[in-house]
């Protein structure tokens, strides 16, 4: 699961006011710019379904393009690196501006944020359905992400400012996590139900009904934030991190085009560095940085990190490859797609609810290690797979990789937010969703290119596989020996 960057701060205590009780003036002297009581009783529900909505949605959305991508494909012409660009601008998006999105929430408030999140969503969704071409559905997916980002630490900030008891808190946030999870698993199913009612373009129009329902529940009964007027947005530093990310995607997704040792790949590449480099001496200077680098001073917080980056480099980069071994080698089409992927997303959310048990009795880096293990053995054993292959063949090995995912994010991320203060545990989970996202992005890139040249789709599809089984073991060997050495 995807976690929020928002930084949880304690609230201010306020009596209970009475129906003929009037605040005094120190009452008003000490409330918070901008903030207003948080929502009571069915007002606090709704806010909770509003904002399960914001977050589920764009989990769906994660899931369900992947569905579609053969039909998009014939559909609006181009190869596998356009399809690429499909899946990649609203990861792209989404991972570059989780961190900032969560910092202009708390300087204006992050109701009158979300909302805005919401509307260019829903308004992004409408762009995709109606995209005469890849390009324009490649730039409204982008805008769908930037959406996205803007969701997800806002719906949780709005959430903090609802629930103000620890408990009901934990039970709303667990309600929230436990949606986006559904959503996540309903994705392929109810995509591949659209394409074959409708058509691909129904995949994107499915969004608009829930972002107005979501839009009109928030105006309705979310409650505004605190404004933090000094939270100032890192916005040289946010342009940076836009630029490195997509140099960086490009670069492999075109290499895999027109080869690796072509002088615009190599330049590609040296530009992605000096981004990237340009982006790290820029945090170092701000005094407001996105992206705190203080934080990866804490040995946990940088080894989960790279954790999170290397697991869903193999995971999402094979979401990527066998939607299109299922439909373009395998022959099935968008509903039979969905069926084959269901079991493996379905498996997740039992695997989240017994992960904090085995963390109890082995411990978390034992949990994340075996988890990471697990989904590599599931890589190991597709290795066989041939055009054809049936898919009673393939089941147990999808299910093992959603297993191990599903056993190792729980954990990884109690241990991320456990290495830092509590005071900085809302970056830290920012961080680290921003993280596993990038891996997504490089997951796709890397991935698609090695499927993407002609004829090779099947030796590209085992050389991920290895690649993927490589990723795995070093993330588990990382986080088992990491975790024998304290900060």
């Amino acid at each position: 699961m995807r976690e929020a960057a928002i930084e949880l701060r304690p609230f201010p205590a306020t009596a209970e006011a009475g129906p003929d009780r009037k605040p005094d003036d120190q009452e008003f002297r000490n409330q918070p710019i901008g903030e207003q009581q948080p929502p009571r009783g069915l007002s606090a529900s709704l806010t909770l379904f509003a904002m399960s909505l914001g977050y589920g949605v764009v989990q769906l959305d994660v899931t369900i393009v992947n569905t579609a991508l053969d039909r998009i494909g014939s559909a609006l012409g181009g190869g596998v690196s356009e399809l690429q660009w499909v899946v990649n601008a609203y990861t792209i998006a989404f991972a570059a501006f989780i961190l900032t999105s969560g910092a202009l929430g708390d300087r204006i408030g992050a109701k009158r944020v979300f909302m805005a999140g919401f509307a260019i969503f829903t308004t992004a969704s409408l762009a995709c359905a109606l995209a005469p071409n890849s390009a324009a559905l490649i730039a409204a997916r982008a805008v769908q992400g930037l959406g996205a980002a803007v969701l997800v630490p806002n719906s949780l900030a709005l959430l903090n400012h609802a629930y103000r008891d620890r408990q009901a808190r934990g039970r709303a946030v667990g309600i929230w996590a436990a949606g986006a999870s559904l959503a996540l698993t309903a994705g392929p199913l109810a995509g591949g139900a659209l394409i074959a009612l409708i058509g691909w373009r129904s995949i994107f129009l499915v969004n608009v009904p829930i972002g107005i329902a979501g839009l009109w529940l928030s105006w309705r009964y979310a409650t505004e934030t605190t404004r933090n007027r000094q939270r100032e947005v890192d916005l040289p530093g946010q342009c940076l991190a836009i630029a490195a990310l997509g140099c960086l995607a490009g670069t492999i997704i075109e290499g895999g085009a027109v080869g690796l040792h072509n002088s615009y790949v190599i330049a590609g590449f040296a530009a992605s560095a000096l981004l990237a480099l340009l982006f790290i001496v820029q945090e170092r200077r701000s005094s407001h940085p996105m992206l705190p680098l203080s934080l990866f001073g804490h040995r946990l917080f940088a080894l989960t990190s790279l954790v999170g980056l290397l697991v869903n480099i193999a995971f999402y980069g094979l979401i990527f490859v066998f939607s299109l071994y299922f439909q373009r080698v395998n022959g099935l089409t968008p509903l039979q797609t969905g069926l084959a992927f269901v079991p493996m997303m379905g498996i997740v959310l039992p695997a989240n609810l017994v992960a904090a048990r085995i963390s109890e009795r082995i411990g978390a880096p034992a949990a994340i290690a075996a988890g990471g293990v697990l989904a590599a053995a599931g890589c190991v054993t597709l290795l066989p797979i041939e055009p054809g292959t049936p898919y009673v063949e393939m089941l147990a090995q999808l299910m093992i990789i959603g297993g191990g995912l599903g056993l190792l994010v729980p954990p990884l991320t109690a241990t991320l937010l456990g290495s830092v203060e509590t005071s900085r545990s809302g970056i830290a989970a920012g961080v680290l969703n921003a993280t596993r996202q990038t891996g997504s992005v490089l997951g796709v890139a890397l991935f698609g290119s090695l499927v993407g040249q002609p004829d090779a789709f099947m030796r590209g599809a085992h050389l991920a596989l290895m690649i993927s089984v490589v990723l795995l073991l070093i993330a588990s060997v990382v986080i088992w020996r990491g975790a024998a050495t304290r900060d």
